[in-house]
């Protein structure tokens, strides 16, 4: 009885300081570590639950012993998991680091590769590959004895960003398209790399947080998780390939532009960074690829459940009587088309999770006046914050592309207050110096795709009464 007592007066004392680390509201089960996010993070809930939450108890919510979920977008370190393992050997890489120093240092040869200037020079490559895709989508739906067949546009616009990316990095596409099917896997793998990751990967290293290297990152366990160990294998490969026969390859793609930085940047990169490089771009291959595609299906289910929009971006894109495929430079200056774009950013962010930061030396002082101390990890789930009324107005849970147009009677400079506080609140792509290296691309991309389609093509939903499933994962 004695040892019962003490127990359970050392757990009440626990409990009482882990809850009274920051006086800040939380669900009793976030005390205990990690345990409540991963089993809810394992059933999916965790956006309803965050969501539930900020509703109850406003801006900050403790939702761990270390954690703080915030979503005031005035305060707007998950990267390890994202190394690679090969041949027993961890590669750190752009995205995996958590040094700011690292990550600058490593940027600065290849940063131009990722601007909008290069995007846009890739573009006549994207407009073959938008080609492509057209000519599939007549051949096997539209033309002949296939006149009339129902195509799942959400598995169409998954192979044209895979085939893409392929085509970009190796000047070698795929084959998604061609052969209409998920090429070795790869989609589906990514489904499953992405679900390790939603569970496993959370509190700067993961929900809990050794299991990643007794797991993924154990060379030694016989049963394979997951991985980018065959698409690390898959870059060596091609650089080797590349590197006996450098002047087979003219193209303008990134493993030449890699190739270019280890000229100029002879004290910075070497063969293993530039294999560090291919292997952020393979990441685009299940990342970029991967959530540019959710963005674009998004946008497309939303555009079509609601039919007075759809109309409306048609009739605009008819106007504007644009070339096959649509040109990014017309394509953006189009107003209803860039709302539509906006709003499916707005209405379906890609990442489902908070996006952790570290609280720094000097602590972080929140709008109530509570000081959270160094070391606290906090972070905004975009999920949260994109369904503020007090940023977006009316109907935050609906899809409103005029949210982002000037309403009528509404001066000049009230627009422009209401449209950089939306603006501001944007974490589509990350913010600050971890902004998404591909943003450049994906929103070409986006446009391109969009006005493409919609202004070729009649598109309705099979049943306009149906709702999509979400698979609530890392990425949504």
């Amino acid at each position: 009885m004695a040892l019962s007592s003490l127990l359970l007066k050392a757990f009440g004392l626990g409990t009482i300081l882990l809850l009274s680390q920051y006086m800040l509201p939380s669900p009793f089960l976030a005390i205990f570590p990690n345990l409540w996010r991963f089993f809810n993070h394992y059933s999916r809930q965790h956006i309803e639950t965050q969501r539930r939450l900020h509703k109850k108890y406003g801006d900050a919510v403790q939702i761990g012993p270390h954690t703080v979920s915030l979503s005031d977008a005035s305060l707007s370190d998950y990267y390890a998991i994202n190394d690679a393992l090969q041949d027993g050997h961890i590669i750190q890489n752009i995205f995996s680091t958590r040094s700011n120093e690292f990550h600058s240092k490593q940027l600065k040869p290849v940063q131009k590769l990722y601007t909008f200037q290069s995007a846009v020079e890739l573009e006549p490559l994207m407009n073959n590959t938008l080609q492509t895709l057209c000519s599939q989508l007549e051949t096997r739906f539209i033309e002949g004895a296939n006149a009339g067949k129902t195509c799942d546009i959400a598995d169409w616009i998954s192979y044209f960003t895979w085939d893409f990316l392929g085509d970009m990095t190796f000047s070698k596409r795929m084959g998604f398209m061609e052969q209409g099917k998920d090429v070795g896997n790869m989609i589906s793998t990514a489904e499953d790399v992405m679900r390790y990751f939603s569970v496993l990967t959370l509190d700067r290293v993961g929900e809990i947080p050794v299991l990643d290297r007794l797991l993924e990152k154990n060379p030694y366990l016989p049963y394979k998780f997951p991985d980018f160990a065959i698409a690390a294998g898959f870059c060596i490969q091609q650089f080797m390939a590349r590197v006996q026969n450098l002047e087979q390859y003219k193209e303008k793609d990134f493993m030449n532009g890699f190739l270019a930085a280890k000229k100029e940047y002879p004290e910075l990169v070497d063969d293993n960074t530039v294999i560090g490089y291919l292997i952020i771009n393979i990441r685009f291959l299940t990342h970029h690829s991967y959530t540019t595609a959710i963005v674009i299906k998004a946008i497309f289910y939303w555009i079509l459940k609601n039919p007075a929009v759809k109309d409306k971006l048609v009739a605009e894109l008819t106007s504007a009587n644009l070339p096959f495929p649509a040109a990014y430079a017309t394509a953006e200056q189009l107003p209803y088309l860039d709302a539509c774009i906006k709003e499916g950013l707005r209405i379906h962010p890609v990442v489902g999770h908070i996006l952790e930061r570290v609280v720094p030396s000097s602590g972080l002082r929140l709008s109530d006046g509570t000081v959270l101390p160094p070391g606290t990890i906090v972070g905004i789930n975009p999920w949260v914050l994109t369904r503020n009324k007090d940023i977006y107005g009316e109907r935050p849970d609906g899809f409103v592309p005029e949210r982002w147009l000037k309403k009528d009677g509404e001066n000049a400079g009230a627009y422009e207050a209401r449209l950089r506080k939306m603006k501001d609140a944007d974490m589509a792509f990350g913010s600050g110096n971890r902004t998404c290296l591909g943003c450049p691309l994906a929103l070409v991309e986006l446009y391109k795709v969009t006005a493409t389609l919609f202004g070729k093509y009649q598109m309705d939903l099979e049943d306009q009464t149906k709702e999509w499933e979400l698979h609530k994962q890392w990425f949504v």
